[in-house]
């Protein structure tokens, strides 16, 4: 119920007004958002780095209407990459190629893309495509296997959601291919024919496709905040011999930060998700909808604001 509740909101324009006006949940936003700005991305940056962490910076946003507005995307994250080079920060960059311009036009998101891969050549920073809704997936890796895996090869990869239902088929694919791959288990709302709709479903299939990554892939990424498929994770590479080098953990910016800690300090390579911009407010909402509890931590904050007002 609050996973639906919190996928709905983040859709509604009239909340996210109001939102964005309050002081209070702009505060509350900073516990999972970097800031609003690249530079306050870039310093979240460096103090994860000092723990010995590293990071991927994704400037938020999502579909956009017009050629114009993809181009300014485009150079936002061309900067991105800039920023993330010249403060020689131990980290790569994520992407949603709906900014790009996936619902405006294949070619142009593909041009724009080619843009950022350049650039992100020049200092070998790595550009990961962000995987959004369902009616985005078939787009997001036909542009992955005729345009950018062939011209970029070892500079771009992609992200698989274990609550689709297709996914199996998808990784068993990018293996094939030798792409570099993100396991997560998905936070947009998708009916029961295209997405798992039970948790235990999600965690099984997570599993499954771990195990495959593991033995078969390229440097993948485990992204989840799930202490059980955490466990699996790291039983399963002890188990088949998969080196600690051979893959890493990766989590979101404030969210089980003990966790983050805690399999760095067991010789894991950790990663962490650092989202920045204006945009959040979508964002946030599905980081609820993902982890219910979380909204534990913003009640929390608003009682000590009550009470600080005093």
């Amino acid at each position: 119920m609050l996973r639906s509740t919190f996928l709905w909101l983040s859709e509604r324009r009239g909340v996210l007004d109001f939102v964005k006006r309050n002081g209070l949940a702009r505060r509350v936003a900073t516990r999972f958002v970097a800031g609003e700005t690249l530079e306050s991305a870039i310093e979240a940056g460096r103090v994860l780095n000092a723990r010995n962490i590293t990071v991927s910076l994704d400037l938020l946003g999502e579909s956009v209407s017009s050629p114009e507005e993809t181009r300014l995307a485009r150079d936002a994250i061309i900067r991105t990459v800039d920023g993330v080079a010249t403060a020689k920060l131990d980290g790569n960059v994520s992407v949603k190629l709906t900014q790009l311009g996936l619902d405006i036009d294949t070619a142009l998101c593909a041009e724009n893309m080619r843009a950022i891969l350049d650039r992100a050549r020049e200092s070998r920073t790595f550009i990961r495509m962000d995987m959004e809704g369902s009616k985005h997936t078939e787009a997001t890796l036909r542009l992955f296997y005729d345009v950018l895996h062939p011209e970029y090869d070892g500079l771009t990869g992609v992200v698989i959601q274990s609550y689709m239902r297709r996914s199996a088929k998808d990784i068993d694919d990018l293996v094939g291919a030798k792409a570099r791959v993100r396991l997560c288990k998905g936070a947009y709302a998708e009916p029961p024919d295209v997405a798992f709709q039970e948790r235990a479903d999600v965690r099984a299939s997570f599993s499954r496709l771990m195990r495959k990554l593991l033995e078969h892939g390229d440097y993948p990424g485990i992204a989840t905040h799930d202490e059980v498929l955490i466990g699996e994770t790291v039983a399963f590479a002890k188990e088949r011999g998969v080196g600690a080098d051979r893959f890493e953990f990766q989590m979101l910016y404030g969210v089980r930060r003990d966790l983050q800690e805690s399999l760095r300090w067991q010789g894991y390579n950790m990663r962490v998700y650092v989202p920045f911009g204006t945009h959040w407010y979508p964002y946030l909402m599905r980081r609820l909808a993902e982890r219910p509890a979380n909204v534990g931590f913003m009640v929390g904050s608003i009682a000590k604001e009550a009470f600080g007002r005093r």
